[in-house]
């Protein structure tokens, strides 16, 4: 339920009550959907987004005009925050610098964040309980300029495929842009440098099996109508949008969890903060047995030492 004042709306999410400012602002000019449209939204799907962030640091991106206007990258909670919101502080060792970043438990931590203007929300891929050492890995199927989607449909199955022969399940999802992202729950034995070279040596073998992917590591170097396996979304710090996240585009798209059966009729421009309530409502979140096993890295960290697979320097 909301309460309505001149200028502001006051949303009642769970035991909380989240105060939404300028409810009726544009956010996204395509589609005409406001802030307040923004907030429903992630009321809707609220137990997808709160699986996808929870107990992670996790950086904004923030838009107070609107997604027409400056994106503010925020990796430190903005003020103002009331007491029930909670952080995680990390250590950036580059300037030996700590931030307290959101930490998602509840979904008024997303309508809080919203009201902040936030429409990204970009979380680690560890938890707060120990943020050195990922639960998450990462498949980023990045398609170059000249490479049309059929083709990231195709690399997909093959990454299913060596997933399957691993033993390990995959949860893909479209990243709300040109790609598709696959998430594995891991253990969290290693930390984050270990974790990429298994991602590395994962694209190399996707790469031996298809000449439409790619791991070269320079963009300048790479042939522009390949596919991306991005293995360096998992390094320390590096984030990607979580499921159920909106992307900061006029459309107003959504990464949006999908089954490996929709790889091939899947539309990912359709899939917007229009749409994916109503899908969320009658398919439940696609993603919500991704937590129930972890899987180990250890046959692809022995295939890394095997073929000499070591990490690109950043």
């Amino acid at each position: 339920m909301a309460a309505k004042g001149s200028s502001a709306v006051e949303l009642e999410v769970g035991d909380r009550v989240v105060r939404v400012s300028n409810p009726d602002r544009v956010y996204f000019p395509a589609i005409g959907a406001t802030k307040l449209d923004l907030a429903r939204y992630y009321l809707a799907v609220g137990d997808g987004i709160v699986r996808a962030l929870r107990d992670r640091p996790c950086m904004l991106h923030r838009f107070p005009k609107g997604v027409g206007g400056e994106k503010v990258h925020q990796k430190r909670l903005p003020g103002g925050a009331p007491p029930w919101v909670e952080t995680v502080r990390v250590h950036f060792p580059r300037y030996d610098r700590h931030a307290d970043e959101l930490c998602v438990t509840r979904v008024a931590d997303v309508v809080w964040a919203v009201q902040m203007s936030t429409v990204e929300f970009h979380p680690w891929n560890s938890r707060r309980a120990d943020t050195e050492h990922p639960d998450e890995w990462r498949i980023d199927l990045d398609p170059m300029p000249e490479c049309g989607f059929d083709r990231v449909r195709r690399v997909a199955h093959v990454v299913r495929e060596v997933l399957d022969e691993l033993g390990i399940v995959g949860y893909p999802k479209t990243s709300g842009g040109a790609g598709l992202h696959v998430y594995v729950r891991i253990r969290p034995d290693w930390e984050f440098a270990e974790v990429r070279r298994a991602a590395l040596a994962f694209a190399r073998e996707v790469e031996r099996r298809t000449p439409e992917a790619t791991t070269v590591w320079w963009r300048k170097d790479r042939d522009p109508g390949k596919v991306f396996v991005d293995f360096n979304q998992n390094a320390r710090d590096h984030t990607i949008a979580s499921a159920y996240s909106v992307r900061g585009v006029p459309e107003a798209t959504v990464s949006t969890p999908i089954g490996w059966d929709e790889v091939d009729t899947v539309r990912p421009a359709e899939l917007t903060i229009a749409t994916v309530p109503a899908r969320f409502a009658e398919l439940g979140d696609l993603h919500a047995t991704i937590d129930d096993q972890a899987f180990s890295l250890e046959t692809l960290l022995e295939r890394a030492d095997r073929d000499g697979v070591e990490n690109p320097s950043e």
